[in-house]
């Protein structure tokens, strides 16, 4: 009956989207309110196709008085909501996220919520296959001998979630959400909401689902803002792709910090002591000092030729004096650098125009009665419009616009952040602060690629810079005026093509289309219509606001990093995933106020997962000797359940290690049996090591750019962040220390990717960690 109705309304958007479809012409608002329509039933589609599996998956059995209609007292919990629409819109499926759905997450033996019964209804396609009844009426539970458990609801199903072989690709946790998860995904709005977590705690899971849920409760304000996810990879995006589909959002923009500077996609990579200077806060400062050394003046002053093609040649002076005053008054506009040159210009221009009129527009004879040549202090001849069609002149001149650029350039930020890190002098100028060596380290070739670093500092510097928009706004005035100009002929040729015989016989009283019409209104009817969505538009617009930003693994992130975010979103709405004892970066969060207070002082919150539901005990009872390594007093998130199966740990000789490890690769994919297998190496054996592994395992792929559906995968430990697979190999996990500053945060990051077995082999002596 369900899937019924969502067929049914299936047909009923592509009917309502064909009909939208087939009109044209009509007044500008009927164009709008089309294209709005058409942008309804498109997202309407794709939200019908993507429920399409799980469509329902819970019902809930309320208790109600004797003489209560049974029906009523039954909900059914789906992806989406239905209705049934010719029986007064009775609800049929009640949406996840509504609050008369609640229930079914929080209801407990001890809290029923007026629940006598919740069940999981498992199904394949449009079958069920399964379905598991939990009684929390405890008299009616004792009578059929009923244990439910007291802390996880639908633990039946929860566990043969977890215990599911891996598909490469995360699945949404929307059946089996746990109570501590659903108060983080139903909390408030506004403000920043920081949600900790150890491995295998749902910290992803919960902040996609907490999307899903904060535009089900708040889509007027956020389908028109947007939603922005910022993950630490490429893969990771990847990996987490499919789960906003499936809980029926498809508008919500995934982005690394890589791609969140329109137009530059930053994939070079570079040294981590490199990328730690780069995301220093300090860097603000540097690039505003970098902004300010290109507004330059001259030594003494500088020669402008005009008029070189005529018989008179005539040269003025940009004396340093006058410079100074121009970049005094344009630097005290306030406004940003680039949108500044129009106060320089105007200022310098209006010199040299005095200085013109002074040359060729004084009266010679005032003062000397015999003639001679134009003095200093001669009467000037020439009015106000004489100077200002000198001004105008002024401005196209080449020597002039030669001038005005060496002075105060305009900038893009590609051309700033690239001039300076492309000169050892800029660098020694405005970054004085910093120590030799590091300047060095900053200075690269010009035109080496971006590097994900580099996007923070290109947001900052387009911030300091302004847009410059004088082309822009050219060109459309330049398509205001065709489009106009087409209008009025368009009329002409509409009066022009009445018949002359029955111009005569016309009531003057008559309206006509030239009366109802000018060629300006006519010509705005023509403007083209912005077709695409908010997700898409945000995408391409650097000052976009969004209205909520979820960022996950969010202490890897650097203070530049966090400047960039905190401008896209202005009213601090966001949600804040992390967990400080997996920091891998040099530059990344070790407490979370640090983070955050320069930004919302001490107003955000603070909420912590602190169950594992993905990590079995066996291995976290290995990984708790390395966090205990970290932080002592860093509570080790509680395993729900045991795999049966202990984590092996193996040395071999450095020269057949390489052998054993592909031996050990092969081994494991056999006994995972369709599941999936990564393979953890350090970041510099990443290309021979997995090369090998490929070489004798079919099919393994390597790298942040693998197919995660392969059977094997081979990542460096930053690149497999987020990620889960059924086994892990962690191949040198001596290696994966000594590689990195944070090198024990990387080992627990490596050890807690399992959902089943784990194993370790180390050329030489383990980490004393591990032993």
């Amino acid at each position: 009956m369900l899937y019924g109705h969502l067929d049914k309304l299936r047909e009923q958007a592509d009917e309502r989207l064909a009909a939208a479809l087939r009109q044209t012409g009509g007044t500008q608002q009927e164009r709008s309110q089309r294209e709005s329509t058409v942008l309804m039933h498109t997202e309407q589609q794709a939200q019908y196709s993507a429920v399409e599996s799980g469509l329902v998956f819970g019902r809930l059995d309320l208790a109600a008085p004797d003489d209560a209609d049974p029906i009523s007292s039954t909900r059914h919990i789906g992806r989406i909501g239905i209705f049934d629409e010719e029986h007064d819109f009775e609800p049929l499926l009640l949406d996840w996220r509504a609050p008369a759905a609640r229930p079914f997450y929080l209801a407990t033996a001890a809290a029923p919520d007026g629940v006598r019964r919740r069940r999981h209804i498992r199904t394949h396609e449009r079958d069920v296959i399964g379905v598991d009844d939990e009684v929390l009426d405890l008299a009616e539970a004792a009578q059929g001998d009923q244990h439910p458990h007291e802390s996880l609801t639908g633990e039946a199903v929860l566990l043969a979630a977890l215990g599911a072989k891996r598909t490469g690709r995360m699945k949404d946790i929307v059946e089996t959400i746990q109570a501590e998860q659903d108060q983080i995904i139903r909390a408030d709005l506004s403000g920043v909401l920081v949600v900790q977590g150890g491995p295998g705690t749902g910290k992803t899971a919960v902040a996609l689902h907490r999307a899903a849920y904060l535009l089900y409760t708040h889509r007027r304000e956020l389908s028109s803002r947007g939603v922005l996810v910022v993950g630490p990879n490429a893969t990771f995006l990847r990996y987490i792709a499919h789960v906003l589909p499936s809980l029926a959002e498809t508008g919500v923009l995934l982005r690394t910090q890589a791609d969140l500077f329109p137009g530059v996609h930053a994939g070079h990579e570079e040294p981590d002591a490199v990328a730690e200077i780069k995301g220093r806060a300090v860097l603000a400062d540097v690039l505003a000092q970098a902004v300010r050394d290109r507004q330059r003046v001259p030594d003494d002053y500088l020669e402008i030729v005009i008029d070189q093609d005529s018989l008179r040649r005539t040269v003025l002076r940009l004396d340093r004096a006058v410079a100074e005053d121009a970049r005094a008054a344009a630097r005290s506009s306030g406004k940003p650098h680039n949108l500044a040159r129009e106060t320089f210009d105007a200022e310098v221009i209006h010199a040299l125009s005095m200085q013109l009129a002074e040359e060729i527009g004084t009266d010679p004879f005032a003062d000397d009665p015999l003639g001679g040549n134009d003095a200093p202090g001669d009467p000037l001849l020439l009015e106000e419009a004489d100077l200002a069609e000198f001004r105008r002149e002024l401005r196209e001149e080449p020597g002039v616009q030669a001038a005005l650029d060496w002075c105060w350039p305009i900038l893009s930020p590609q051309r700033l952040v690239g001039d300076l890190l492309g000169s050892a002098e800029r660098l020694a100028t405005a970054a004085a602060k910093l120590p030799v060596e590091e300047r060095a380290k900053l200075h690269r070739s010009r035109g080496d690629a971006w590097t994900p670093a580099d996007v923070p500092l290109l947001d900052e510097a387009a911030e300091l810079l302004g847009d410059d928009d004088r082309d822009a706004r050219a060109l459309a005035e330049r398509t205001r005026r065709q489009l106009d100009a087409y209008a009025a002929g368009a009329l002409q040729i509409l009066h022009g093509s009445r018949s002359i015989d029955l111009e005569d016989e016309i009531d003057p009283e008559l309206l006509t289309a030239a009366d109802l019409l000018d060629a300006a209104r006519l010509g705005g009817r023509q403007e083209e219509v912005d077709r695409r969505t908010a997700a898409e538009r945000a995408a391409a617009d650097r000052r976009w606001a969004y209205g909520h930003i979820i960022v996950d693994e969010a202490q890897e992130l650097s203070p530049m990093a966090w400047r960039l975010l905190m401008r896209r979103c202005p009213s601090r709405s966001m949600t804040v995933v992390g967990d400080v004892a997996q920091t891998g970066v040099i530059g990344g969060a070790t407490s979370w106020q640090d983070v955050l207070g320069a930004y919302v002082a001490d107003r955000w919150r603070l909420t912590e997962l602190t169950v594992n539901y993905r990590t079995p005990s066996e291995i976290m009872a290995l990984a708790s000797g390395v966090l205990a390594a970290i932080d002592p007093a860093m509570p080790v998130p509680r395993s729900v359940r045991d795999s049966g199966e202990q984590p092996w740990l193996a040395t071999v000789d450095p020269d057949t290690l390489i052998a054993e490890l592909t031996r050990a690769v092969a081994t494991e994919a056999k006994l995972v049996d369709g599941g999936r297998v990564g393979v953890l190496v350090p970041a510099t054996r990443l290309p021979a090591w997995g090369g090998a592994i490929a070489e004798a395992v079919p099919g393994a792929a390597v790298g942040d750019e693998s197919d995660l559906d392969s059977d094997v995968v081979v990542l460096s430990v930053r690149q497999a962040k987020g990620l889960e697979f059924d086994t892990v190999i962690v191949a040198d996990p001596a290696g994966l220390v000594a590689e990195s500053v944070r090198g024990l945060s990387d080992l627990y990051v490596a050890l807690t990717r399992s959902t089943n077995r784990l194993g370790v082999l180390s050329p030489g002596p383990l980490p004393a960690e591990l032993r």
